[in-house]
């Protein structure tokens, strides 16, 4: 292909996101000319509507819980998020004056819980160190001798000392993350692992899911169980229903533990009653059967269930609504704990790729340094963010992914310009 133009720089950036814009703002800082190329007309899209418009841009913990809640590979970022950890992201964000503010579950927002002054504050520090911003798409990356040399745009080569991809994964395909980092790594001889949706909600084909849609159930339990693999997932806290079956955080990071290569079949199991055992609930039972003694099954429930549940639970506990409460059998009552304690709902599988928060796979991170995210197989290639085969719960960890191997990257590519 012939190009147009023709430049240079010490280093190109491929991807305007979280990571993009922490490795560009980290290079730039130690003194590296950076090129920072993005195929949207804004930088940070997925970065503005994170957390629903509120950006949870991280945890505030220590490393040892951050690695707990990376999902795949976490050892992989012990360096990286080690050098740059939450205290660090937090510090980073405050001299850009953005106030912070810890909620719960540990989560750090923007005192003003707008995501877009966490990307406004990254693309005014990036402009006041004098980053070449452009609009593109690399469509290639030139490499010789094992070292990189440039890369290439839809109209211009650009020659380099050094590249970092940021393109994420293929979460989110309408902001521009429509896998062609891999591509790119791939072009060079990277390895990369198969990429699917994570943190993303369920679908299901029972009935009653719809028919309870827009239901929220906080403090439950909810387990998640493969026909082969037995329980692979346990949690308590927040799940919604939905006219496709579930979605909310435990459900999301459930979905996480599903090996989609096995042709499994999962079930998730709630404990409608976690802090009670079967024994106590059904002392609570017999309370309130007791209270509701002469009234109709049906009318019996209400202080145990939510409204839109109550028809779902009586049909699944085959107890017919009008039967009087003080004529349900020892055998009945049974059924109905085992039913609170063990709400079974069938998972026909997760949603669209393109509903996904993550995802999954990515650059085989056997092939990349961990301290320094520079590939193992091209000198001066380096990696940072979603592209990496590494993925996290909810709860600001994957951007913190993103911020300490970004960072990781554009410090170690400003190093290697020096020398």
């Amino acid at each position: 292909m012939k190009y147009t133009k023709r430049q240079r720089t010490d280093i190109v950036i491929i991807g305007g996101g979280a990571a993009g814009m922490m490795s560009a703002i980290t290079a730039a800082e130690l003194g590296a000319g950076v090129m920072l190329i993005e195929r949207n007309d804004r930088l940070g899209i997925k970065l503005r509507i994170t957390g629903k418009g509120r950006c949870n841009l991280t945890n505030n913990c220590d490393t040892d819980t951050i690695q707990r809640n990376v999902i795949r590979n976490g050892r992989f970022l012990y360096s990286a998020l080690k050098a740059f950890g939450s205290e660090d992201t937090m510090r980073f964000f405050e001299k850009l004056n953005v106030p912070l503010k810890t909620e719960r579950g540990n989560r750090v927002f923007p005192v003003s819980d707008k995501a877009s002054d966490v990307a406004d504050a990254l693309v005014s520090r990036i402009s006041e160190l004098g980053v070449s911003v452009k609009k593109g798409r690399v469509t290639g990356i030139t490499a010789a001798n094992g070292m990189i040399e440039g890369v290439n745009t839809d109209n211009e080569s650009i020659e380099c000392r050094a590249a970092i991809i940021c393109t994420g994964g293929v979460s989110y395909p309408k902001t521009g993350s429509t896998g062609d980092g891999c591509h790119l790594a791939k072009s060079v001889g990277h390895t990369v692992m198969p990429l699917r949706g994570s943190l993303v909600p369920l679908e299901s084909e029972d009935e009653f899911c719809a028919q309870m849609q827009g239901l929220s159930l906080k403090n439950v339990g909810l387990s998640l169980w493969g026909s082969k693999s037995g329980k692979v997932f346990q949690d308590l806290g927040e799940m919604q229903f939905t006219h496709f079956g579930l979605s909310g955080p435990m459900v999301l990071s459930c979905s996480a533990h599903m090996n989609r290569e096995s042709q499994e079949n999962y079930q998730v199991r709630l404990d409608l009653k976690p802090a009670l055992d079967d024994k106590k609930f059904d002392l609570r039972l017999l309370g309130d059967f007791e209270k509701y003694r002469n009234k109709d099954f049906s009318n019996a429930l209400g202080d145990l269930a939510a409204k839109l549940m109550i028809p779902v639970l009586i049909r699944r506990s085959g107890i017919p609504p009008d039967t009087k409460v003080n004529s349900i059998t020892k055998k009945q009552r049974a059924e109905l704990v085992r039913l609170f304690k063990a709400f079974t709902i069938e998972i026909k599988g997760p949603r669209p790729v393109d509903e996904a928060v993550i995802t999954s796979g990515g650059v085989n991170i056997k092939e990349i340094k961990p301290a320094t995210m520079e590939s193992k197989l091209v000198k001066g290639l380096y990696f940072a963010g979603e592209i990496l085969d590494v993925d996290a719960y909810t709860g600001g960890f994957n951007l913190q992914i993103a911020w300490s191997s970004g960072r990781a990257a554009g410090k170690a590519a400003a190093a290697a310009i020096r020398g």
